[in-house]
């Protein structure tokens, strides 16, 4: 019997690089509202008193970025200085130019539109080289690895319990941590939870401990999870007043292990907040992450990890592999030929499946891309499953 301890990591939306994601994605959503063939790419960085907003947009209309920052620093709950940063008097500075025209070339005309191929799939271009991995398993109702699941749980709780005002001293930062007791890869129990939160500096750490260990982690781990040996650490250094962009400065992209799937599959490396659709770091994530869940939820595999390449300009991937770790019920190299006949994977058809020219990414800058079940994202939904049945027959 092998036993492995995994952990992976979570943060709240008050954290200074989720608040940087969020504004991304904010500014994101206000563009493809009015004009959904803009190209975007948009990074922010914050830090005492300060948002940057920086990058490269080519759109038809307008977005007053300002107001998008500061409604969506208060929406996150900054709202006073003495929380250490403040959406009203913040300082906002932004540094936007267009798109470059040789990165549009390679978009807007795919090569093999260039080279005479009339399939509509074909004409749009990956806005970039790059590879990026999808994954999932059967740990969770969700098909998410158990510990990163709990650890955007315990996240999203922590803001829950502040802005329901059952928590009210809490601040808007916060991280968590689950680490999972693994036997044959099997999750047996949960064998550590860390949660630190910022905090008011009138609450006692007895108060905050237990109210976090009652509120939070209880409301979320179930029981049969939990030990007598399941070790807490609760604000482990003890007080943590300054918090936010006040005590550690942010950057969009930062986050992108918390973003997918807590370390437990591989990552490509780019970000996906402050993207647009034809950023394949984004979309095909999306793409490979809907085909990995699908192939599980039909019982397939009981983890499958699927991996493409891209090149700028190129509609089709250059490459494509499946590795169900020995737990396929038909051979990997099987299971990648139904992938590539019933996902198709250009940026085109990803676009148009999903309909990702379409506001719908803020809410994703927090707790996860994968696996939320409190979001209607298309690239979660179990629509092939029936079909890929199938093939088990």
């Amino acid at each position: 019997m092998k036993k492995i301890l995994f952990t992976s990591e979570s943060v709240t939306e008050g954290h200074p690089d989720k608040i940087c994601d969020q504004i991304s994605d904010a500014i994101l959503d206000a563009i493809l509202k009015e004009d959904p063939k803009a190209r975007v790419a948009c990074e922010t960085a914050t830090t005492t008193g300060l948002v940057l907003v920086i990058g490269e947009i080519t759109t038809q209309t307008y977005v007053d970025i300002q107001s998008i920052v500061r409604d969506t620093v208060r929406g996150i709950g900054y709202t006073r200085a003495k929380y250490g940063f403040d959406a009203d008097t913040c300082s906002v500075l932004v540094a936007i130019n267009e798109q470059s025209k040789d990165i549009a070339l390679g978009v807007n005309k795919a090569l093999e539109a260039k080279q005479g191929d009339e399939d509509p799939y074909d004409q749009i271009g990956a806005g970039d080289q790059g590879l990026v991995f999808g994954y999932a398993c059967n740990q969770t109702e969700v098909f998410m690895p158990l510990p990163i699941y709990y650890a955007h749980k315990l996240a999203k709780k922590l803001t829950d319990v502040r802005k329901e005002g059952k928590l009210a001293y809490l601040r808007p930062d916060g991280k968590t941590q689950v680490t999972v007791e693994y036997e044959d890869n099997i999750p047996k129990r949960v064998d550590t939870v860390v949660v630190s939160s910022q905090h008011a500096p009138e609450v006692d750490m007895e108060t905050l401990r237990r109210d976090i260990m009652l509120h939070v982690i209880q409301e979320v781990i179930p029981r049969e999870l939990l030990d007598e040996n399941t070790k807490y650490y609760v604000n482990p250094t003890g007080r943590f007043e300054i918090g936010g962009p006040m005590g550690d400065s942010g950057l969009t992209g930062r986050k992108i292990i918390v973003d997918t799937y807590g370390g437990y599959a591989r990552n490509g490396g780019g970000a996906f907040s402050g993207k647009d659709p034809t950023k394949v770091d984004r979309s095909a994530s999306y793409a490979a992450r809907h085909a990995a869940k699908n192939v599980v939820a039909a019982q397939l595999a009981d983890e499958l990890e699927i991996g493409i390449s891209y090149a700028i300009g190129v509609a089709k991937p250059l490459s494509v592999y499946v590795d169900t770790f020995g737990t396929g019920k038909l051979p990997d190299n099987q299971i990648e030929e139904i992938i590539l006949k019933h996902f198709d994977l250009r940026p085109a058809a990803i676009i148009d499946r999903f309909e990702l020219q379409r506001p719908i990414y803020k809410d994703t800058a927090a707790y996860g891309h994968f696996g939320r079940d409190d979001l209607d994202l298309p690239w979660e939904k179990l629509d092939m499953v029936e079909e890929l049945k199938k093939y088990l027959r």
